[in-house]
C-alpha cells in the first residue's frame, strides 16, 4: 500500500542517521512539518515524516474502520526498508505504540517516545473517556469510529491540548483531523508493547497536563525501558505542536548527540 512519505534534509558526513517521524491518532504527516521537520532538517539530519495508511496523503482510506496496529507496523516497515540506514523513530501517541511493536522485530538506530500508549496499553484511557463523556464513548462503539473524542474543537482541546494552549491553535489544528480506526483503537488496549525484546536506547517524554496518557504511565513506560521519563510542565498530548515545542525539540537532539548522532 502507497504512504505518504514527507522529507527534509539530507545524510551528511556528521548526521549519517536519518529521523523518521510516526503520528498518533486523528494525525498524518502533517503534524510534524511545522515545527519538528524543520527543526531537525536544520540540525543536520535527513528528516522524515510517513502517514500511516488511511491517513494524510496514503492509500487506504476507504477501510480505514479496520485497519490494525499491524498494518501500521507493515507501513513502517516499509518506509524504514527504503532508507539508506536504519533510523531513529520518534513516534506520537498510536504512533509510539506503532513504534514500539516495530522495534520487537524491526532494526533501527534508536527511538523516541512522545506522549505515548504505555505499555499497559490504553485502557485506563478508555476508561477515562467513559467516565468524563459517557455520550462521546457511547459513539465511538456505536459508529466504530474513534472520531467522537476529537470532534469538536472543545474536545480536542481537552484531550489535545494543555488547557493554557492559545485557542488560535487548537482552531487551526481541529478541522485537519481525521477519523481513526476502530480496530486500532481496540488493539491499543490488548496489543501490548514487549519492551524486554527491544534491543536499541529508547527516549520516554511526556506532559504534565496530557488528557490521555497521564505522567504516570509515561513513567511507567520508561521504566519498563530501563531509563526515566521527561515530562514537561504545561503541556498537553500533542508536544510537537504545543507551545513550548522548542524544548522538546532541543531535548531530544541533546539526546541524540548524547547517543553519538
Amino acid at each position: 500500500m502507497k504512504v505518504e512519505l514527507i522529507s527534509a534534509g539530507q545524510d551528511t558526513a556528521t548526521r549519517p542517521t536519518p529521523l523518521l517521524f510516526v503520528h498518533g491518532a486523528w494525525h498524518g504527516a502533517w503534524c510534524w512539518q511545522s515545527n519538528f521537520i524543520p527543526f531537525f532538517a536544520r540540525a543536520g539530519f535527513a528528516v522524515h515524516a510517513l502517514s500511516l495508511r488511511g491517513h494524510g496523503g496514503s492509500e487506504g482510506h476507504a477501510g480505514l474502520r479496520w485497519h490494525a496496529i499491524a498494518d501500521y507496523v507493515a507501513d513502517l516497515a516499509s518506509v524504514v526498508a527504503g532508507l539508506r540506514s536504519a533510523p531513529v523513530l520518534v513516534g506520537h501517541s498510536m504512533g509510539g505504540l506503532v513504534v514500539q511493536k516495530y522495534l520487537e522485530r524491526g532494526p533501527a538506530a534508536a527511538a523516541v517516545l512522545l506522549a505515548s500508549v504505555p505499555t499497559s496499553g490504553a485502557t485506563a484511557t478508555a476508561l477515562r473517556v467513559l467516565r468524563h463523556h459517557p455520550v462521546q464513548f457511547a459513539k465511538i462503539n456505536l459508529r466504530l469510529s474513534l472520531y467522537p473524542v476529537v470532534e469538536t474543537p472543545e474536545l480536542a482541546h481537552e484531550y489535545l491540548f494543555s488547557p493554557h494552549t492559545p485557542l488560535q491553535l487548537v482552531a487551526a489544528v481541529h478541522p485537519r483531523l481525521q477519523d481513526e480506526s476502530y480496530r486500532a483503537f481496540l488493539d491499543m488496549m490488548t496489543r501490548l508493547p514487549r519492551p524486554q525484546r527491544v534491543r536499541v536506547p529508547v527516549r520516554v517524554l511526556g506532559a504534565a497536563e496530557d488528557a490521555i496518557f497521564h505522567p504516570g504511565e509515561v513513567q511507567r513506560t520508561a521504566r519498563a525501558y530501563g531509563t526515566q521519563a521527561t515530562i514537561y510542565p504545561r503541556m498537553g498530548h500533542n508536544m510537537m505542536l504545543e507551545p513550548g515545542w522548542e524544548q522538546v525539540a532541543g531535548d531530544i537532539l541533546g539526546w541524540l548527540e548524547g547517543q553519538g548522532m
